[in-house]
C-alpha cells in the first residue's frame, strides 16, 4: 500500500489540514481505514487520534482508491469540530454502552 498526497490545503478556521490522497494497492484488497488513518499519520507527522478518514472510494479495475482526510492540529480541536459518530467511526472516541434498565413486573 503506497499512500499518495494528491491536493493539500490549510484550513485556519478549523485548525486543520485538508487532504485528497491516491492510495495504490494492486493486487491487493482496499485497505482497511484504520491502516490508511496510521499510514497517514505517519506521512504527515501527527498523530493517530488527530487524523479523521473522510471518505474512500475504490477505482473499479483499478488497484487504486481515492480519499479524503482532515488533519486536527490536537484532538480536542477534532471533538469541537466533528460530530460524534465520526468520531467513533475513526476510533477517535470511544463507544458508550450504556445497559438497558431491567423492569420489574
Amino acid at each position: 500500500m503506497k499512500i499518495k498526497v494528491e491536493e493539500k490545503r490549510d484550513n485556519v478556521l478549523f485548525k486543520r489540514t485538508e487532504i485528497c490522497f491516491t492510495i495504490d494497492h494492486d493486487g491487493e484488497s482496499t485497505p482497511v481505514k484504520t491502516a490508511i488513518a496510521e499510514d497517514i499519520a505517519k506521512q504527515m507527522k501527527v498523530k493517530r487520534d488527530q487524523v479523521v478518514l473522510s471518505g474512500i472510494k475504490s477505482i473499479y479495475g483499478n488497484g487504486r482508491s481515492k480519499g479524503y482526510a482532515r488533519i486536527y492540529t490536537s484532538k480536542e480541536d477534532a471533538q469541537k469540530v466533528e460530530p460524534e459518530f465520526i468520531l467513533k467511526r475513526n476510533g477517535i472516541q470511544k463507544p458508550v454502552y450504556v445497559a438497558p434498565e431491567k423492569t420489574e413486573k
